[in-house]
């Protein structure tokens, strides 16, 4: 593990009436009011500039400021690969372990602070988990990414992953359509999974190759919620191998569920085609899946570039 800058969090005071104590603990419920308490007499807290005091009472406009001193982060891959650059894009290929943006206890051990120490304005135009490597696609200026923006709006851009489940899924084709939204998780307070109140949601299922109790699967996604592959495929009694979270069925483990960003399944986005905002052409980026996600008889496919 490794010390990083720390971190700035700046809140603007939308509602005044509240004392800083009582504004941070019920606001930021991953620390209890005594963790505050502390890190406002360590002068970690500020108000308008001005080191804060917890009984400070609070005024609309004010901007509440928690300077996070640098903390340890888990070591993660920290590289990726180049597949496509061309006329404001920019297409990597991510590994699986790396989370894609800043969260989770991760700030620079992050796919976006890599990229940025070469293409400073890069901006990602989706994400992945980070367990799931692939095909991540960046935007470097603003044409580009409103246009591509569009693009995912109106489902105009195809992304197709490829998946190891659990299991012989009997049909060469499945289509599901299982809803997804926020259900109860012991340790976070709720997570997403399939449940009847949530959003549509739709994944299209092709068998590749069946194993001896496993299934090789590609799957495209018309809509793009919350770990909706692995959702999707547990709803169908397959979860991926080695998920940590998710139950046939489509929700949490009941027995010790994991957390969304645990490791252990496999899941990887190999595919994504779209339009190509200046040009007009049709671009499909491809990055060639993990050994263990190809098929017996699968070449290595090159990185594609433009």
């Amino acid at each position: 593990m490794t010390l990083n800058a720390g971190y700035a969090y700046r809140t603007p005071v939308q509602t005044g009436g509240q004392t800083v104590l009582a504004f941070l603990s019920t606001r930021y419920t991953h620390s209890d009011a005594g963790i505050w308490a502390a890190r406002l007499a360590a002068g970690e807290v500020t108000v308008d500039g001005r080191r804060a005091r917890g009984d400070h009472v609070l005024r609309a406009g004010q901007v509440l400021v928690w300077h996070r001193p640098p903390w340890p982060e888990e070591d993660v891959p920290l590289h990726y690969t180049v597949l496509y650059e061309h006329a404001g894009l920019l297409a990597v290929d991510k590994p699986s372990g790396l989370p894609t943006l800043p969260g989770g206890g991760f700030l620079e051990h992050t796919l976006l602070t890599l990229v940025r120490r070469t293409s400073p304005g890069a901006s990602p135009l989706h994400r992945l988990g980070r367990g799931t490597s692939g095909v991540v696609l960046f935007a470097l200026d603003s044409h580009a990414g409103a246009a591509l923006a569009r693009e995912w709006r109106e489902h105009a851009v195809r992304k197709t992953y490829r998946a190891l489940v659990s299991g012989l899924v009997a049909p060469d084709a499945l289509t599901v359509t299982a809803p997804i939204g926020p259900v109860a998780h012991p340790r976070l307070g709720d997570v997403h999974a399939a449940t009847a109140g949530g959003k549509v949601a739709r994944s299209d299922l092709r068998v590749v190759e069946r194993r001896a109790d496993t299934t090789l699967l590609d799957v495209d996604i018309l809509t793009g919620r919350p770990h909706q592959i692995r959702i999707h495929t547990a709803w169908a009694g397959h979860p991926l191998v080695g998920d940590p979270l998710y139950a046939p069925g489509g929700g949490v483990r009941p027995d010790v569920p994991g957390l969304p960003g645990d490791l252990g399944y496999w899941l990887h986005a190999w595919q994504l085609s779209f339009t190509h905002p200046r040009t007009g052409a049709g671009v499909t980026v491809t990055a060639p899946p993990p050994t263990l996600l190809r098929t017996a008889a699968a070449p290595v496919l090159p990185p594609s570039r433009e």
